[in-house]
């Protein structure tokens, strides 16, 4: 007769199935899903929700975590497993099933309607959807419960034990020190990015960013790449981890960053245990961690000069009409240019954090109720003038760019730029336990780099909390001193200051 822990791990098996099942669904749902299948689709995932939470909120999953947790005989991990499973099992069963459907419905409908409200340039047409899940996200705070805010019900689903008060001090503390740096920059001699504009083929640049990431070690035989409105990464469990990009015939690097950022988040889930497969122990830690080694790959490697040392060639080969008669270091500044601008994913390495800022601020706004769907687009744009300069001239410049509200993602911004301050800190890591990853690299090698990544971070799984993570491998929990240092060093050698 099977153990108890191999009861337990047969229960959380057929749950992972159920969330892969959803997950595929809603990989089509983004991919490939004619318009008019949204209503059914809304109805299937719902139905699926309403099986995987009447599935983990079932009495026997709850009676077999109450024996284990009595028991002396398992190891740490074992104990890990069942005490993440316990506080999930928990919080799943303050909800009912009527909610759960509700919920689920809500997130589908709201995505077919940020669909067609992109496609019109019109927040009018998302408007009552949004609406629709700022109420349930409002509504699952006050049933989860919270201290202080009720944003932190919300952020605890992406960030274990992160408060909103926390990210509010890291935040100001970057703000403070990013401010000084970008009037150095602006009092700089400008760079030309005139280099990257252009017609790039379609075509070339999909067979190009196929090539990156089989650099980087995407596993193709484990993953494929498609197109999506939005760029993501998503995993159907271990061998089928899959990623989407965006082409845009006159900006080259829309696609070329968005892949490497996917292509890093796919590395991680290539990299958990697969015989751990629905358990904490292999899934990752935290979307912050996960957030750390899309932005690494992003913007320590794929911005780095050792990449494009090696790589420049090969693009001046694909574009030659555009890139043959220009030289690596202008590529280099090019890529790295530091500009105020409309979209979040394209936006360079410091203006980045104001975008996210920016949605976090207004993520806490929604859920104190002082803002609503009908008038966030005008707050929204407010913002931009406010932290970077801008007028926002259209819809799909400003609030309709990330798919993240109609997803039910309220609380997850904050993790884009914990993620990148994360990724400097284990970069420097890297470097230091591996100084020839940078020449590796340089020849086209970033193998040692995705070997430590593998050893350090992803065969984990989430054995271990993040800033317990950062503390074992680096000697410290999260400092965004790493970061900045890295952003002083950087751009005042491109900036010549």
């Amino acid at each position: 007769m099977p153990t108890l822990y191999e009861q337990y791990k047969a229960q959380m098996s057929k749950l992972a199935d159920l969330s892969a099942v959803m997950a595929t669904l809603h990989w089509d749902q983004e991919v490939n899903m004619p318009k008019n299948g949204a209503a059914s689709r809304g109805r299937q995932l719902a139905t699926l929700s309403a099986m995987a939470h009447e599935h983990f909120t079932d009495d026997k999953i709850g009676n077999l975590l109450s024996r284990m947790e009595r028991m002396t005989s398992l190891d740490e991990v074992q104990r890990k497993n069942i005490a993440i499973t316990r506080e999930q099992y928990d919080k799943a069963t303050l909800f009912d099933e009527a909610f759960v459907i509700r919920r689920s419905q809500a997130i589908s409908h709201a995505f077919a309607k940020w669909i067609e409200a992109r496609q019109a340039d019109d927040y009018g047409i998302y408007v009552d959807a949004l609406q629709q899940i700022i109420d349930i996200k409002k509504e699952e705070a006050k049933i989860i419960g919270y201290k202080d805010h009720p944003y932190d019900a919300l952020l605890h689903e992406y960030e274990p034990g992160l408060t909103t008060k926390r990210i509010s001090e890291i935040f100001d503390h970057v703000k403070a020190e990013l401010k000084p740096l970008l009037k150095k920059i602006k009092k700089s001699k400008s760079i030309n990015t005139k280099m990257l504009q252009g017609h790039f083929d379609k075509d070339t640049q999909w067979q190009y960013g196929i090539e990156i990431l089989k650099q980087i070690g995407y596993d193709f035989d484990s993953g494929r790449q498609d197109i999506s409105e939005h760029p993501f990464s998503t995993s159907f469990g271990p061998g089928d981890t899959r990623v989407t990009t965006r082409i845009d015939e006159s900006d080259f690097c829309n696609m070329l960053f968005s892949t490497i950022h996917e292509g890093g988040h796919a590395l991680y889930e290539q990299g958990l245990p697969a015989e751990e497969y629905g358990l904490a122990t292999g899934s990752y830690i935290s979307l912050s961690i996960h957030e750390s080694q899309s932005r690494l790959w992003e913007n320590h490697v794929g911005r780095s000069k050792a990449f494009w040392t090696y790589n420049y060639p090969s693009l001046q080969q694909q574009f030659p009409r555009i890139f043959k008669k220009q030289n690596l270091k202008k590529f280099y500044k090019a890529i790295n240019a530091i500009s105020p601008g409309y979209i979040r994913t394209e936006a360079d390495e410091l203006h980045y954090h104001y975008h996210v800022i920016i949605r976090f601020e207004i993520e806490q706004m929604i859920m104190n109720g002082e803002v609503s769907a009908k008038n966030l687009k005008e707050l929204w744009n407010e913002k931009y003038i406010e932290y970077l300069g801008i007028k926002v001239k259209s819809d799909i410049l400003g609030v309709l760019q990330d798919v993240h509200w109609a997803h039910g993602g309220i609380g997850y911004f904050p993790t884009y730029s914990l993620g990148s301050f994360y990724a400097a800190q284990f970069y420097q890591q890297a470097l230091n336990d591996r100084p020839k990853i940078e020449k590796k690299i340089a020849k086209g090698d970033p193998s040692s780099l995705l070997n430590w990544l593998r050893k350090n971070i992803h065969q984990h799984g989430r054995r271990y909390e993040a800033e317990e993570l950062c503390q074992r491998i680096t000697g410290e929990p999260l400092n965004v001193e790493h970061f900045l240092r890295y952003a002083r060093n950087k751009f005042g050698e491109i900036y010549g200051f």
